[in-house]
């Protein structure tokens, strides 16, 4: 059987293992998934930031108006113009118009046919669309040194306007999350060399330090490509973030795990339990077996003696072993109505039937005190220290039986004398009965489920004090019957005390 479990326990914890490590490795897969997505999405929204800065920071620099309208039909001389309108105030540009420089002649641009008739110019349409597609190109490379020559010129980066528009960014794509945001520099020389001869000296442009530190960071994103300065946002704690973004799978991870593990503890635990009532079934066997053989024993032994031995004859004789049959009769008689008895009581729904009436703790305990006197087959001190006019209104029947058991349970476990102490006084509330005795005491594993039914401390396959496991079953249903409570107190090799106590209503 401990083989068996010991099966059934691996195989358990080995399958609660697997499904923690299923459940730990999705788990933490999905955390690298969203960190990811985390760390992707704050730099897509640092780089369209970034470039909606640049394109609001560039049309507030100028305004481009192209009057080129030249064509076939314009009159001629007419000239195509150009102006910059300036709106940035850190910046100078012509406020004038400026004529577009006029060639000496007409250009003229020529194709080679393969044609007999030979070279011959382009028709004028050709002529002004080409000429249309090389002042533009003129016109862009002029814009083109014109805005980096106001980037080398650039003040230094608004980063809190820049991060109002980050967090307004983030927003809007579902991240609340804490960042820091920091110019960078690059070290590297420039790959190209720019001319630009209204730009003197150097131009000085403020740098942060960067949060290196930190867990996560989005890649540079170019916020001056001539300076090579770039900004970067630092997050502090990414993994909070995401952790609370996941939320919903921990919480549902937890609950079925919870829910799995406490499906498996709660089948563990029926299969010990199921284990103990079949060691408890058959110590009950065993031990009913024993008490209905002795009285069966003694009641045949009697009638054989009357029959066999002549005793029918001598009056003597035959009373005796009459009265040893009775006795016998009536303890089996006895045996059989405790079982049934609990077995009653232990139906569900089923309260047991209680008769309160007013009664002295002192007169009852005084009643069974003196009968155990008797009965006893060993030297019984009994202590009493109960007020004589202490009054309670409890069921007498019931009562007596309840600490009958505690006084037959220490007479019978005591060794060659036994002293037993009885008390009563008003505690907290209601009354408390206790009965004491110094005896072998009950070690701490087992003081709880004494008061089971059937449960008896195991001494391995010997019970030198026979019995079922029924009586301190029987006190705790009378007591709580009534309301109150009982509990143990002992130590192993220095005796025990069985506390009861009931509520104020039992005060008579």
């Amino acid at each position: 059987m401990k083989s068996r479990l010991r099966f059934i326990f691996s195989l358990l914890a080995s399958c609660l293992l697997g499904i923690y490590g299923f459940q730990a490795y999705w788990l933490y897969g999905s955390y690298q998934l969203a960190t990811t997505q985390f760390g992707r999405s704050t730099s897509e929204a640092l780089e369209a930031v970034v470039q909606r800065q640049q394109v609001r920071r560039t049309n507030k620099m100028f305004n481009i108006k192209f009057n080129n309208y030249a064509d076939a039909n314009s009159p001629p001389g007419q000239a195509a113009r150009w102006q910059i309108e300036k709106l940035d105030t850190g910046l100078t540009a012509p406020q004038a118009a400026q004529p577009w420089p006029q060639p000496a002649q007409p250009p003229r641009v020529l194709v080679l046919r393969s044609s007999a008739a030979g070279k011959r110019p382009l028709p004028p349409s050709a002529q002004v669309e080409r000429a249309r597609a090389v002042r533009t190109d003129s016109l862009a490379r002029q814009l083109s040194s014109f805005v980096i020559s106001n980037w080398y010129r650039q003040q230094p980066v608004d980063l809190g306007q820049l991060a109002r528009a980050y967090r307004a960014e983030l927003r809007q794509r579902g991240i609340d999350a804490a960042f820091k945001l920091d110019t960078i520099s690059s070290t590297s020389k420039p790959a190209f060399k720019l001319q630009l001869p209204d730009v003197k000296g150097p131009v000085p442009v403020r740098l942060l330090p960067t949060h290196a530190g930190y867990p996560l960071s989005t890649y540079p994103v170019p916020l001056n490509p001539v300076r090579g300065l770039a900004v970067g946002a630092s997050f502090p704690a990414p993994r909070a973030y995401v952790l609370r973004q996941m939320t919903g799978s921990l919480a549902g991870s937890a609950l079925l795990l919870g829910l799995t593990t406490g499906c498996f503890a709660l089948m563990l635990s029926t299969i010990l339990r199921q284990k103990k009532l079949a060691e408890v079934k058959n110590d009950f066997i065993n031990n009913m077996t024993h008490e209905l053989k002795t009285p069966l024993a003694t009641v045949s032994a009697a009638m054989e003696a009357l029959q066999d031995f002549g005793a029918l004859g001598d009056a003597r004789k035959t009373d005796t072993y009459l009265t040893m049959a009775r006795q016998e009769i009536r303890r089996l008689s006895d045996l059989v109505e405790k079982v049934l008895h609990i077995a009653v009581e232990d139906r569900p729904n089923h309260a047991l039937a209680l008769r309160p009436e007013p009664l002295r703790p002192a007169e009852l305990v005084a009643e069974l005190t003196s009968r155990h006197e008797l009965q006893a087959s060993k030297p019984v001190q009994f202590e009493v220290a109960i007020a004589p006019a202490d009054t309670l209104l409890l069921d007498r029947l019931h009562l007596a039986g309840a600490l009958h058991n505690l006084l037959d349970n220490a007479i019978k476990y005591s060794g060659e004398r036994v002293t037993i102490r009885i008390g009563g006084r008003p505690a907290a509330g209601g009354y408390q009965l206790s009965v004491a005795d110094d005896g072998p005491g009950i070690a701490p594993g087992y003081q709880e489920a004494i008061f089971e039914q059937f449960f008896r401390v195991p001494t391995g396959n010997l019970h030198p004090v026979k019995g079922f496991g029924l009586g301190l079953y029987y006190v705790r249903q009378v007591v709580a019957g009534h309301g109150g409570r009982v509990s143990v107190r002992s130590t192993p090799g220095r005796g025990s005390e069985f506390i009861i106590w009931l509520p104020c209503s039992a005060i008579g």
